[in-house]
């Protein structure tokens, strides 16, 4: 198990120190080199000036919700009118309408929550030309956000060109590594077709039918990319989906390597460097606690086998048993820190203290998070510290040479409050009423959890999900799409006007009063800030579920 850890989380942190380096240069071209001139000229006779020319914040943010409305449009009609598409080998129909709005809403904020089963609901068309196509382009949206807003906060007028940013990310940086990585899967046994379904006969005589795909192509990009959705109902607990140990560890350092790198990417592009490692060492040292203490609590079993002769053994329960419960819950862990939402096993059969990590990763969101805008959330934290940090001395807060003001702290605690809003009012609203009571297949505490979880999910833009709840309905299809439609674009649109406004300003001087930002110091403020204010905010319904069903299960 020691071995998996380290494999899991040192591997991917030392490989991203050289592929930051590689996408600053791929996405963020120096001016006037080879590259630069050669995509700008490339992509100009693509789109004409319009992709090329530098754009200023508001310019960017506009043409990167342009972009996202016309591929929420394109992918809706495409999954309305799958059954007279081509590549439809085992005869899909047309998914319901509210189920549309939720899984495309669901790709195209990088989210990635399915309340619906790949391998029966969609067809090779609408998983590769709509699906799969969403999670390149919703993770090149998240990574050219943050190179925008990191070229602000360094001082540029203009943040660059958001089509030249996502052609850049998707062609340069996404493509290569997710056929790389296909590679690898295709090796490891994962499939590979556009042949249909198998049947198959079994000794019992009866009939099988077992369905496949070009699952590995998906695969590679939906964990490259923090995206999490899974060919298959049961995601990467489907062996065609994880087929072998190599796979399994193969995935889990896709989930956070690009997650890391944008760290590295974000210190190049702002010429700040050491404040990057600072980042990075909070968010590490979140992951590593969030991952041992979930393995560690997962190492419990299952209450149900309290006063059993098994009960020694690990909570088994829910988990591919190829892999033990330990990999599960490291998975679970990990893909909660990265807003990926792929798993490896059943969430709801984690303890249900275990539960509660990966809540809590869903409830920071920063803690590396999703790619590109788990950092942008990182900088609303940071925002906050500087500004609490500048009031306690008596002086005006600055960050990256700025002074950070009234507009900024506005700005920056409206984004904040909007993640705790729409999971507790959600939460309420469905736990509270026949929308999401009747829903549920538990009752008492882990039932709410359910519900909150799910809520949880949406807000964070992760995608996994306890199982047990009828989410599949009209109700939790609306009520979860609105959800991450709001959470994904107003803390990039916010956090972007608080770089923009920022870089308008003239910067001061550094003097010995100035709080310095690249300090273990800091480092220890910015990890106050993501702890005690996510504890202030969620710490009542974590008592309300996780808690609450802990304590259940152990005094029955």
């Amino acid at each position: 198990m020691l071995l998996l850890f380290v494999l899991i989380l040192l591997v991917p942190a030392l490989l991203s120190w050289p592929l930051g380096l590689a996408m600053t240069r791929l996405i963020d071209p120096t001016e006037g080199s080879g590259y630069g001139r050669l995509t700008a000229r490339i992509f100009s006779k693509i789109g004409g000036k319009a992709v090329v020319e530098e754009q200023d914040w508001t310019r960017y943010l506009f043409s990167m919700m342009m972009f996202n409305v016309v591929m929420f449009a394109f992918v809706a009609i495409l999954l309305a009118l799958q059954q007279w598409l081509p590549l439809n080998p085992d005869g899909k129909e047309a998914l319901e309408a509210s189920l549309i709005f939720n899984t495309v809403a669901s790709f195209v904020t990088n989210t990635n929550l399915q309340h619906y089963s790949g391998e029966v609901s969609m067809s090779y068309f609408s998983q590769l030309f709509g699906l799969m196509w969403l999670q390149f382009v919703s993770a090149g949206t998240g990574i050219a956000a943050l190179a925008a807003l990191a070229r602000a906060l360094g001082g540029k007028k203009t943040v660059g060109n958001f089509y030249s940013d996502l052609m850049r990310t998707a062609f340069f940086v996404l493509l290569p590594l997710a056929l790389f990585v296909a590679l690898l899967l295709l090796a490891g046994g994962v499939p590979m077709t556009m042949d249909g379904a198998v049947i198959a006969h079994t000794l019992e005589n009866a009939t099988q039918t077992i369905t496949r795909g070009p699952v590995a192509a998906m695969e590679a990009i939906k964990q490259l990319g923090t995206n999490g959705g899974g060919w298959f109902g049961q995601n990467s607990a489907h062996p065609f989906e994880n087929p072998s140990f190599f796979t399994n560890i193969l995935e889990c350092i896709s989930i956070v390597l690009l997650p890391m790198a944008v760290v590295w990417m974000f210190g190049r592009i702002t010429g700040r460097m050491r404040d990057a490692v600072v980042i990075f060492s909070v968010m590490m040292a979140l992951l590593v606690f969030k991952a041992g203490t979930a393995v560690w609590l997962d190492s419990a079993p299952a209450s149900a086998l309290s006063a059993l002769p098994v009960e020694a053994a690990p909570n088994l329960e829910g988990k591919e048993l190829r892999f033990g419960s330990g990999a599960g819950a490291l998975w679970a862990a990990v893909t909660t820190a990265t807003s990926n939402g792929s798993v490896n096993c059943m969430h709801d059969s984690l303890n249900p203290l275990t539960g509660l990590v990966p809540l809590a990763g869903m409830w920071m969101n920063v803690v590396f998070g999703g790619v590109g805008v788990g950092l942008i959330n990182m900088f609303v934290f940071i925002i906050v510290g500087v500004f609490i940090c500048g009031m306690m001395v008596g002086r005006t807060p600055e960050y990256f040479e700025r002074k950070v003001e009234t507009p900024e702290m506005t700005l920056a605690l409206l984004t904040l409050l909007v993640h705790p809003a729409l999971i507790l009012g959600g939460t309420a609203l469905f736990a509270a009423t026949p929308l999401g009571a009747a829903t549920v297949g538990n009752p008492g505490a882990h039932g709410f959890t359910e519900i909150l979880y799910e809520f949880s999910s949406a807000s964070a833009n992760n995608g996994s999900g306890f199982a047990g709840l009828g989410k599949s309905s009209v109700p939790w299809n609306i009520a979860t799409g609105i959800v991450m439609l709001l959470s994904r674009y107003i803390p990039v649109i916010l956090p972007l006007a608080i770089a923009g406004s920022l870089s308008a300003k003239k910067p001061v001087p550094i003097t010995a009063g100035t709080l310095r930002t690249d300090t273990l110091l800091f480092g220890l403020i910015i990890l106050g800030s993501v702890v005690f204010i996510g504890a202030l905010l969620f710490l009542p319904v974590a008592v309300l579920g996780p808690v609450a069903d802990h304590l259940t299960a152990v005094t029955h």
